[in-house]
C-alpha cells in the first residue's frame, strides 16, 4: 500500500540505478556498431508470437492485442533494409505470473541484424554485448551490490566465449553428474529443474555462470526459426545463474519454407500479413531478446 515509501530503501534505489546503467550499456554497445533504435507498436491486430497468451483490448469498433514481442516488426525492419536494429520497450504476456520468472508486463531489450548465416554469429554478438554491459554495471555499482545484497551477489564480468552445449548432451551430463532424468518425450525442451541445475553444472564444468544450450526440438520452437539440414532449429537459449535469459535464433527468410513451417503449426491464416514481408526477398538474419527485469532480478537475487 505504501510503495512510494518502500522505494526509498537503498536496495530498491540501487535496483533502478543498476537497470539504468545496464540499459545504457546495452544501447551504447549497439550504437557503436551502427545499430538503429526503433520503437514498434504495442497495440497490434494479431498475436505476435505462436502462443495464445495475449491481452485482448477494445480498439474503437474492433479489437486489438497488446504486443507479446516486437518480433514481427524487427523482421519487417530487416526486409526494409535497415539491417541492424534494436528496441527497448514494454512487453505484455497473459500468462500465469506465479513464478519468479514470469510477469504479465515487463521491459524487453530486443535486437535483430542481417547477413548472419549461423547461430554462432548471433551467440557471439550476445556474449560480447553482455560482457561489455556487465563490466559497466560492476564498475558503477559493484561495491554497493555487495554491501546491500551480499558477497554472493558480487558481479562477475564473464569471459568470452561462453560455453556451448547441445540439449541432448546437457541431459546426459545432468544424469551422470546429479542423477537427474526426464522422460524421452520431454527431452526436446529444457525443463525448469534442468534449467536450475545448469547454474551448478556450468560453474563446475566450465567455471562460467553462463551457458548456451542449442539443438532444441522443432516442435518446441517458433515457426520462424530456421532449421538446418537435420530439421533442427538454428537457435539457442542462454542460461545465467540457472535461469533462461534469452532465446535467440537465425530466422527463416525464405518465403516458401516459412509459409510451410507456419502451416505445419496451424498458423497460416494468422500470420498471412507477416509472410508478405518475405515475398520479394529478405536478407538472412537473426536476433534475440533479453528481459531487463529478469536480468535485474538475477543480478540482485
Amino acid at each position: 500500500d505504501y510503495r512510494w515509501i518502500d522505494l526509498r530503501r537503498e536496495q530498491n534505489q540501487l535496483m533502478l540505478r543498476l537497470q539504468t546503467t545496464l540499459t545504457a550499456a546495452l544501447r551504447e554497445f549497439l550504437l557503436e556498431r551502427e545499430f538503429v533504435e526503433i520503437h514498434t507498436p504495442k497495440l497490434i491486430a494479431a498475436a505476435s508470437e505462436s502462443g495464445s497468451e495475449v491481452f485482448e483490448v477494445k480498439y474503437f469498433d474492433t479489437k486489438a492485442y497488446l504486443a507479446q514481442s516486437p518480433q514481427f516488426y524487427k523482421q519487417m525492419a530487416m526486409a526494409s533494409g535497415l539491417e541492424r536494429i534494436f528496441e527497448t520497450g514494454p512487453v505484455f504476456r497473459a500468462e500465469k505470473s506465479y513464478t519468479n520468472k514470469h510477469a504479465t508486463e515487463f521491459s524487453g531489450f530486443d535486437l535483430e541484424f542481417s547477413y548472419v548465416y549461423t547461430c554462432e554469429e548471433v551467440m557471439h554478438l550476445e556474449e560480447e554485448l553482455l560482457a561489455y554491459a556487465f563490466a559497466k554495471v560492476k564498475a558503477a555499482h559493484g561495491e554497493d551490490i555487495v554491501r546491500l545484497f551480499g558477497e554472493d551477489k558480487a558481479v562477475t564480468v564473464p569471459t568470452v566465449p561462453f560455453p556451448r552445449i547441445t540439449l541432448a548432451e546437457l541431459y546426459r551430463e545432468l544424469e551422470s553428474r546429479y542423477g537427474y532424468t526426464v522422460p524421452d518425450e520431454a527431452k526436446g525442451d529444457l525443463t525448469t529443474e534442468a534449467e536450475h541445475l545448469c547454474a551448478r553444472f556450468s560453474l563446475e564444468k566450465y567455471g562460467s555462470e553462463f551457458l548456451f544450450v542449442t539443438d532444441y526440438s522443432a516442435a518446441e520452437r517458433a515457426f520462424y526459426h530456421m532449421r538446418d539440414e537435420r530439421g533442427v532449429p538454428m537457435g539457442y537459449d542462454l542460461i545465467w545463474r540457472g535461469c533462461e535469459i534469452t532465446t535467440g535464433a537465425i530466422r527463416e527468410h525464405r518465403y516458401d519454407v516459412l509459409k510451410k513451417q507456419a502451416d505445419e503449426k496451424g498458423l497460416g491464416e494468422d500470420v498471412a500479413f507477416y509472410l508478405q514481408f518475405f515475398r520479394y526477398g529478405c536478407p538472412p538474419h537473426g536476433g534475440f531478446g533479453l528481459g531487463l527485469d529478469r536480468l535485474t532480478m538475477l543480478f540482485l537475487g
